[in-house]
């Protein structure tokens, strides 16, 4: 019986997540590099100038903050999901790379709100790209176990948890970006707590199911 080449293609998880790592790794450090080292324009600068320099890019060191805690939180759910897979196809690995594609355009995003962080489109447009790579990332653990990709550890209630995990923070994040209708910053900021909650919530007995 022959074998067409969609049924042996893309069925390495451990190449699957190395390339994961590495789009991650790039994203990150692309947002840190949005930060440039301002130009005083003076031959001795005081602390003042220097202070004074600094003052307009903090939009920029709040999205870096807000980005790097959003990256962290998808890559470790990825990862999650990847430990939970007993094999890969064709079909798993296109929904992985789609997921990394939206990953990798968080730096453009983030340097979007940091350039026009007052502006309610930015926020949207932020939270848009969020709101894709949770879609993404849901979609992809749907089809794993619908093609039967999971392994034997996988329970209902496993699979509960990790569907449950990605609805309630994409749930969460939709409420923060319309917060936007009345401050951005009102936004960023229950981001923010949004996703120290899903950081530290493993020492929270409440918060931990969620």
């Amino acid at each position: 019986m022959s074998l067409s080449y969609n049924q042996i293609a893309g069925r390495s998880l451990d190449r699957l997540g190395a390339l994961s790592d590495g789009v991650f790794a790039v994203a990150v450090t692309l947002i840190v590099l949005e930060i440039h080292v301002p130009v005083l324009g003076v031959e001795h600068p005081s602390n003042r100038d220097l202070w004074n320099a600094l003052l307009p890019l903090w939009p920029r060191f709040l999205t870096y903050l807000l980005s790097f805690m959003t990256l962290g939180i998808f890559w470790n759910g990825q990862q999650t999901q990847l430990q939970y897979m007993a094999r890969a196809d064709r079909h798993l690995a296109w929904i992985h790379i789609a997921f990394l594609a939206a990953v990798a355009l968080m730096p453009f995003s983030t340097s979007l709100l940091a350039e026009y962080i007052a502006v309610p489109l930015a926020l949207v447009l932020y939270w848009l790209n969020i709101a894709i790579i949770g879609a993404i990332i849901y979609a992809g653990w749907s089809y794993a176990r619908r093609a039967g990709l999971t392994s034997d550890e996988v329970t209902p209630e496993v699979s509960h948890a990790v569907r449950r995990r990605i609805i309630v923070a994409q749930a969460l994040y939709a409420l923060g970006a319309a917060l936007c209708v009345i401050d951005t910053r009102l936004s960023i900021g229950f981001i923010v707590l949004v996703q120290l909650n899903f950081a530290i919530a493993p020492g929270i007995p409440i918060l931990s199911r969620i």
